[in-house]
């Protein structure tokens, strides 16, 4: 495996690092508090080619690869993870689906703005019953001549309160269950729209997530995302890619409080010692890097073999899983290190803890991820 970095993938990584440290890293806390939407930074992320990076540059995005974007992302997240979370679904979940399975005319139209970072996209799968089981939508898109009719209700929708267009997937054939589902083009400013509750979030509060409820609301049959029926596989296939976007990030996360860790370690005395000579913090400290390196390497292959065409599902489970849970863990254990004081909002320490918990959760819990790689192991080897 030659990880290898081109000189492409160096400069788009400087160039995220750069711009977090600077212009992210000290309004984190500050957005954190207010659980503000950071406008901002999100408008100048675009204006630097972040809020599109794999899409092509004729459709308004960077023109990168995948390695490009992992790398990124993981420096987003170093700073701030809710700028991370607003990145990724921006990329993955939006730019990556529209651009994979959307007309042209759709990506004339969605995608070059979204790709721009001049609007916001959003993706729209679970629902208040319908979380891991993506089949039990109750959201129903009814045919109406050359439109279908949309009514039903969203949650846990990130970006939602400021989303200027949406994926949405819809129940057209009850019946089929998951295979009678299908994706809609959803501008957030026709009739029928109507945002619900913002969640008031334990962590990424920064990143706005609302519900949102379709009564009547009209879209055109040119609008729909591939065929009828479709909607389930666009919505997995669209999580495949998304799922190295949060590993990314959980490993942005993870290295920054490792990072934090290792500086106290060598500050902090205690006993007439630096706390770092103690055997107990060494050992935490050595554990951290180790599962980091690990996720990292994770990452960085599921994103290869994306970007090389192959079948990447269980190694962006994989990466997912595996960073998702170092993060809650290095966390977890960096807070030890650093003992009361990183109980404090002082110091980020306790904003790290609690961003890491949702990468555990969304695209897919640590769970369900467990299911897809046995599935796709079973299958690799029947």
């Amino acid at each position: 495996m030659d990880f290898e970095f081109t000189e492409e993938q160096k400069q788009i990584r400087a160039l995220a690092r750069e711009f977090a440290q600077k212009e992210i890293a000290p309004l984190a806390a500050e957005y954190d508090a207010r659980g503000e939407f950071p406008r901002a930074t999100i408008r100048q992320m675009g204006e630097l080619g972040l809020m599109g990076i794999e899409i092509p540059t004729e459709y308004g995005g960077a023109g990168l690869d995948t390695l490009c974007y992992a790398l990124a992302l993981e420096e987003i997240s170093k700073a701030d993870a809710a700028h991370g979370t607003i990145m990724s679904v921006n990329n993955s979940l939006f730019c990556y689906g529209l651009y994979k399975y959307g007309a042209e005319a759709q990506k004339q139209k969605y995608l070059a703005p979204v790709a721009s970072g001049k609007k916001i996209g959003a993706y729209s799968l679970t629902e208040p019953q319908s979380g891991s089981d993506a089949g039990n939508m109750r959201t129903m898109a009814v045919a109406d001549g050359d439109s279908y009719v949309i009514n039903g209700r969203k949650s846990w929708v990130t970006s939602g309160p400021v989303a200027d267009f949406i994926i949405l997937f819809a129940m057209v054939q009850p019946a089929l269950k998951h295979k009678g589902t299908s994706a809609f083009m959803i501008d957030t400013t026709q009739p029928g729209f109507e945002r619900g509750k913002v969640e008031p979030k334990l962590g990424i509060r920064a990143s706005a997530t609302c519900e949102i409820a379709y009564d009547n609301y009209r879209v055109p049959a040119s609008e729909r995302v591939g065929q009828d029926g479709d909607g389930f596989k666009i919505a997995m296939s669209i999580l495949d890619a998304g799922r190295i976007g949060i590993a990314a990030q959980a490993l942005g996360i993870a290295q920054a409080a490792f990072e934090a860790s290792v500086k106290y370690a060598k500050e902090r005395e205690a006993f007439g010692s630096k706390i770092g000579e103690f055997q107990a913090i060494q050992w935490m400290l050595a554990d951290m890097a180790t599962r980091i390196q690990a996720a990292r390497l994770l990452v960085y292959n599921a994103a290869l073999k994306k970007m090389r065409g192959e079948k990447y599902t269980r190694d962006a489970s994989m990466a997912k899983l595996y960073a998702s849970e170092t993060a809650m863990w290095v966390t977890t254990k960096a807070i030890q290190v650093h003992g009361g004081i990183g109980y404090s909002k002082e110091l980020p320490l306790e904003r790290y803890f609690r961003d890491a918990k949702i990468t555990e959760i969304y695209e897919g819990t640590s769970e369900i991820q467990r299911l897809v790689i046995a599935r796709e192991t079973l299958k690799q080897f029947s």
